[in-house]
């Protein structure tokens, strides 16, 4: 065989590769947002502002404690080309124990944050919730493991039992009165169900010797990484812990679900596609031009499906939130109108983050951060005392800045110029601007509420956008078909060799 066709085939495996590895990541990112969305639904309906105003810090706290608990390591274990035994136990080890350590830290922190936001609440609720730390660093390696073997679907049904597990206790526990200790509930039972489906699959076990020099030769890297993403994280919570300071915290729930339920779509979807392409954009090599075009063709269908998605979700807020969740929730309705513009920009940003961490050393991505979370500080300065409305917006100012910093500097590490980038998303998101048009005008004429005008709402809506992306010949479009027609013929092709 020619090496150019060898060439060729071992990068149409690739593709193959990580086209399933996404499509399995999207169908379990999806199912699991709708079944959070669902949960998220009934347990709004029979919690009030003020319990989910807890939740928000609780939860902001519990992001900020896992980035540390990680410390960078599984990224590092991804991304070297052939890790030991003795890597794996190390970083399972460290993981274990900085999360004991933590756990025990923030526990008995609870009682001076509690004064300090003057929820009492938060003290009996603390020791249980955190328990996720130690038991989330249960399975890290694990995960690690299922990851490096391309094993999406693997992960992606353990994830979606774990959640649906949790989710109907959850709900059991709420329309029994429990509060919002069904929540509590529901996030540490999800963390307990995955780990222990994940070993009980997984044949890795802790044995063989720890390595100290094998975590010192790691931790340049993955230090980087944890110092970016804790500033990250830690930034990203910054409103949750302000607003619960100088807000009532009715306020910081109604604010917190808004950011939940567009982070449940934009994060979750973003997650599934970075999961898969830093383990294959890693494996491409010194193709430059084949690593251009991978990284231009990602952002095309990641924007393709979250531009519509995210502007979707902004024009039906008033119905969604008036039909399923009734009069208590629609003080929420601004935020999330304003909120799911992030949506835009944020999927953007991070597939071009995904490139700085395959092709960087570590080091720009620690200055390119210090710069963003200067205009971060900037706009929270401005914008926390103001209001929280002002806030929104402000987390609009601060992703499309996230964007442009992001982008600009991953042009540094390939040859695809940010004209011929541009060029790529501005069809998208003309055609998603008609769809939002044509939603808004639906809310405007239609002269009766309830379910049906919803219903009419989506369904305009995805008609709109898809018409549209065929009329014009979208390129997202013509990729987005070949691909899902690519999947059913292998689909059909497996069927039938197994008959």
């Amino acid at each position: 065989m020619k090496p150019e066709a060898t060439d060729c085939t071992r990068r149409g495996e690739l593709r193959d590769k990580v086209a399933r590895g996404v499509a399995w990541n999207m169908a379990e990112k999806v199912g699991t947002a709708l079944m959070q969305m669902a949960v998220s639904l009934i347990i709004l309906r029979l919690l009030t502002r003020e319990d989910l105003g807890l939740m928000a810090i609780l939860t902001a706290v519990a992001a900020v404690a896992l980035v540390i608990v990680d410390s960078g390591f599984s990224q590092t274990l991804i991304r070297k080309q052939a890790p030991e035994q003795h890597d794996f136990k190390s970083v399972f080890l460290f993981n274990v124990g900085v999360s004991a350590v933590l756990y025990f830290v923030f526990v008995a922190a609870s009682p001076v944050a509690a004064r300090f936001y003057d929820m009492p609440e938060l003290v009996p609720l603390a020791p249980v919730f955190f328990l996720l730390l130690p038991v989330n660093a249960l399975c890290t390696v694990q995960n690690v493991l299922f990851t490096r073997q391309f094993r999406f679907a693997l992960l992606s049904k353990v994830t979606f039992v774990s959640w649906m597990v949790s989710g109907l206790v959850a709900i059991g526990m709420a329309l029994s009165g429990y509060g919002v200790w069904s929540i509590v509930a529901q996030r540490v039972l999800q963390m307990a169900v995955r780990a222990g489906l994940l070993w009980w699959i997984s044949d890795w076990r802790p044995y063989g010797k720890c390595s100290l020099d094998a975590l010192r030769r790691m931790a340049p890297y993955s230090f980087s990484l944890m110092t970016t993403e804790l500033v990250t994280t830690f930034y990203n919570k910054i409103p949750q812990f302000f607003i619960g300071r100088l807000y009532p915290v009715g306020v910081l729930g109604a604010f917190d679900q808004a950011v939940k339920l567009k982070d449940q779509l934009v994060t979750s979807a973003v997650q599934s596609v970075q999961n898969v392409t830093f383990p294959a954009l890693t494996r491409i090599g010194d193709d430059a031009c084949r690593f251009a075009e991978s990284y231009r063709q990602i952002v095309m269908l990641v924007a393709y499906v979250l531009f519509p998605v995210m502007m979707g979700l902004s024009a039906i807020a008033p119905d969604l939130f008036a039909t399923l969740l009734g009069a208590k929730w629609m003080s929420a309705v601004p935020y999330l109108e304003v909120i799911c513009l992030v949506g835009l920009f944020y999927p953007v940003a991070m597939v071009a983050f995904t490139v700085l961490k395959v092709r960087s050393d570590g080091g720009i991505i620690l200055r390119i951060e210090l710069i963003k979370k200067g205009l971060m500080t900037a706009v929270f300065v401005a914008t926390i005392p103001v209001g929280v409305q002002a806030v929104v917006w402000g987390l609009v100012v601060i992703a499309f800045c996230e964007m442009a910093v992001n982008v600009g500097a991953s042009m540094r590490f390939t040859v695809l110029r940010i004209g011929r980038l541009v060029r790529t998303l501005l069809p998208i998101a003309a055609v998603t601007a008609a769809m939002y048009g044509a939603v808004r005008a639906v809310l405007l004429f239609l002269p009766f509420d309830g379910v049906l005008r919803l219903m009419i709402e989506i369904g305009v809506g995805v008609g709109v956008y898809v018409l549209l992306s065929a009329m014009f010949r979208l390129e997202a479009f013509r990729e987005t078909v070949a691909l899902v027609r690519r999947q059913f013929l292998r689909s059909a092709q497996s069927s039938s060799s197994t008959m």
